[in-house]
């Protein structure tokens, strides 16, 4: 029986630690939209998690039914695989504030 690989573009940390975050960012082609979440999660991810996450970029123009494992239905969206449990934020991620809650990197109440 053959597989076909999938092949999203991963983005990992230089240091992997004990508590590696994993996150999957899901994108149509490279919008503008599409872009800046791309780069204010990876800014968000070097300032709070350094050295430890793993960024997946998964295009949805090309692997559509990927889609339906994380129940996608507006782009971009951001994933939190692990740790558990999951957590999903949609946008460009520009407000940090809401992106840090969002994805539990610290509580609603604590200052930026």
């Amino acid at each position: 029986m053959k597989t076909k690989a999938v092949n999203p573009r991963v983005i990992t940390a230089k240091r992997p630690a004990a508590k590696l975050w994993q996150l999957r960012l899901y994108v149509m082609a490279q919008t503008p939209k599409s872009l800046a979440a791309f780069a204010n999660l990876k800014k968000i991810c070097e300032t709070h998690l350094k050295g430890r996450y793993r960024i997946t970029v998964i295009d949805l123009v090309k692997h559509p039914r990927l889609a339906k494992g994380d129940q996608i239905l507006a782009v971009p969206t951001v994933v939190r695989k692990l740790p558990h449990p999951v957590r999903t934020v949609i946008g460009t991620l520009s407000e940090t504030a809401r992106v840090l809650v969002g994805l539990d990197l610290r509580a609603a109440d604590q200052p930026t």
